[in-house]
């Protein structure tokens, strides 16, 4: 561990070589008034443009659903080709900063040391970034592809080469690309915080090209566009996970399975249940990160793996094994070609535009939630550790929980009884997932476990969530009133349900697809400010002037520890001068 001289003289070099030149600090023009400490425009102008999005799908009715089904369709037809790329340019950036002469850079600046040890960092890399997603797609969209072949794969449908097909395009949409989104954004905003001692929020990434004007309206546009997307992205996904709970207890506790009373399944019963979970969200926040948000994260990561090992240990376990690795195989395989295939010259833009587009779009607008997060836990780390834990570890982790789950349900398709793809066919995907749970042992047990498992990552997400939102719009600031936290869980909240009310799962779809377009052209530009970032630290860290100051820093330290060694020699030969 550092001496306090040595941690002194550690802040002072980097102030020195790495910081700009500049007196603002985070949220010093902020406005504190009723509980509240906000940005004077970011917060504002966010909250109408919310409420604008959020009345406009009110005031349509039941022409919500039309107007939505056309956004998407635009967005699908005229700029898919430009999330494909998008994202291909991130994961080779990311490889670029990793394996290049910028990979030794560290994370904090060259004497920062690692706040987390390696098993608890991928610990929280694991638990970071798609719980609801994972248990709402791991076994719908394998026996979507399943009966439905993607038009990349020349398969038939309900057979063996189909359901190998049908693991690759699903690893395909859970591996690396969604991680090389969540990476670049981590590594951009731990970069510009930690080593340029900017403020926590995506306006200080732009430092390189806008400098001071990142903290006037260039920068105030860069961070609405990123409130804007980070609440619809994370509506979208809460919109998925009450979709879920619904047909989960309706399922498990009607006629099916316990015979219990049967609870209703529409969107009055999933609006009351999004207002008591983020009743439930609200007092985690209010009780801040270590009182409620650490601890429910810790039981979501135990409930994760116990759900997790059950199916594995209860289903066909080494089948299951061996999907693994053969859809891994296919996967490697097919990568590069699955990565740029728009299907323009066919055979099929279904699964494109209906599933990839909206995966990138998705990720896009998640990304600031889960790339803040990486970010605060990555402190010490150079940028090669930084990339090969965040894409490589987390996207494996993904593929094995959908080989597990959607493996299971393949079997029960290829091999058993055809329940599960049945069930699917004639409800909906939200009912996949308990279909399959109930062909095992304990299965309303378990069903009730992953309804719960769904719950916990409800709240986590909003929790985490409104923390990052509040982040954004009190201009980086990380101590913010309690107040306003809470004023941002309910404000999820809220939109979630309005949203479901007004236009469905449609409204969220459209709401996540249109804000990702602009978001993912900010993180476009944003791989070149990091570049220009990255190749200044580099200079530096190669320029006499810095050689010469570690030179003398170090001299420093000898002739430190030497007047500490007399010291204990002096006090060793003459103990009566250890008083004095």
């Amino acid at each position: 561990m550092a001496t306090d001289d040595n941690d002194g003289a550690s802040r002072g070099l980097q102030t020195d070589f790495f910081h700009p030149e500049s007196e603002r600090e985070p949220g010093d023009t902020n406005i504190q008034k009723w509980g509240f400490d906000v940005h004077p425009v970011v917060f504002p102008v966010s909250l109408a443009l919310i409420a604008a999005f959020v009345g406009a799908t009110l005031v349509l009715g039941s022409d919500a659903a039309g107007a939505y089904a056309a956004v998407r369709s635009f967005f699908n037809q005229n700029f898919g080709w430009f999330f494909l790329l998008a994202v291909n340019l991130f994961i080779a950036v990311l490889l670029f900063f990793a394996f290049s002469k910028y990979g030794k850079i560290r994370i904090g600046g060259v004497e920062a040391e690692k706040e987390f040890s390696d098993f608890s960092w991928m610990a929280m890399l694991f638990s970071a970034g798609m719980g609801i997603g994972l248990m709402f797609f791991s076994v719908s969209e394998p026996l979507y592809y399943y009966a439905n072949v993607p038009g990349f794969f020349a398969a038939e449908a309900g057979t063996g080469r189909a359901g190998v097909a049908a693991l690759a395009q699903t690893f395909f949409h859970w591996g690396f690309h969604p991680w090389a989104i969540y990476g670049l954004v981590g590594l951009g905003l731990a970069f510009f915080s930690f080593n340029r001692g900017l403020p926590l929020t995506f306006r200080s990434i732009f430092w390189p090209l806008l400098g001071e004007r990142i903290y006037r309206w260039p920068g105030h546009l860069i961070d609405l566009v990123t409130v804007f997307a980070t609440l619809f992205g994370l509506a979208t996904s809460l919109g998925f996970g009450v979709k879920q709970i619904n047909t989960g207890l309706s399922y498990i506790l009607g006629p099916r399975m316990l015979g219990l009373a049967a609870i209703p399944r529409g969107i009055t019963v999933q609006v009351l249940l999004i207002a008591a979970i983020t009743g439930i969200a609200t007092l985690s926040v209010a009780a801040g990160l270590e009182g409620g948000v650490e601890r429910l994260s810790t039981l979501n990561l135990y409930l994760m793996f116990a759900l997790l090992g059950f199916v594995l240990l209860a289903g066909p376990t080494v089948y299951v094994l061996g999907v693994w690795a053969q859809g891994l195989g296919s996967y490697f395989t097919h990568l590069p070609g699955l990565a740029f295939f728009t299907g323009v010259l066919g055979p099929g833009q279904g699964t494109v535009h209906t599933w990839t587009v909206f995966y990138w779009a998705w990720w896009i607008s998640w990304s600031p939630f889960v790339g803040l997060f990486i970010a605060r836990i990555s402190k010490g780390r150079t940028i090669r550790e930084f990339v090969v834990g965040v894409l490589v570890l987390p996207s494996l982790f993904s593929t094995f929980w959908m080989a597990v789950f959607g493996g299971t349900a393949l079997h029960n398709s290829l091999l058993g009884n055809g329940d599960v793809l049945a069930l699917y066919q004639e409800f909906n995907q939200t009912i996949a997932t308990f279909a399959m749970l109930q062909e095992l042992p304990l299965g309303a047990i378990s069903g009730l476990l992953a309804t719960l498992l769904v719950v916990t990552f409800f709240v986590t997400s909003s929790d985490s969530g409104s923390l990052v939102v509040d982040h954004l719009t009190s201009g980086g600031k990380q101590d913010v009133p309690r107040t306003q936290r809470v004023f941002w869980a309910v404000t999820e909240g809220g939109v979630a349900a309005l949203l479901i009310w007004g236009g469905g799962l449609s409204a969220l779809r459209t709401a996540a697809i249109a804000t990702g377009f602009p978001f993912a052209i900010i993180l476009v530009v944003m791989c070149y400010t990091v570049y220009l970032g990255l190749q200044q630290e580099y200079e530096i860290l190669q320029s006499e002037e810095f050689a010469d100051r570690i030179q003398d820093l170090t001299e420093e330290d000898v002739a430190i520890d030497r007047s500490r060694e007399d010291v204990v020699t002096d006090v060793r030969e003459n103990p009566e001068s250890a008083d004095d």
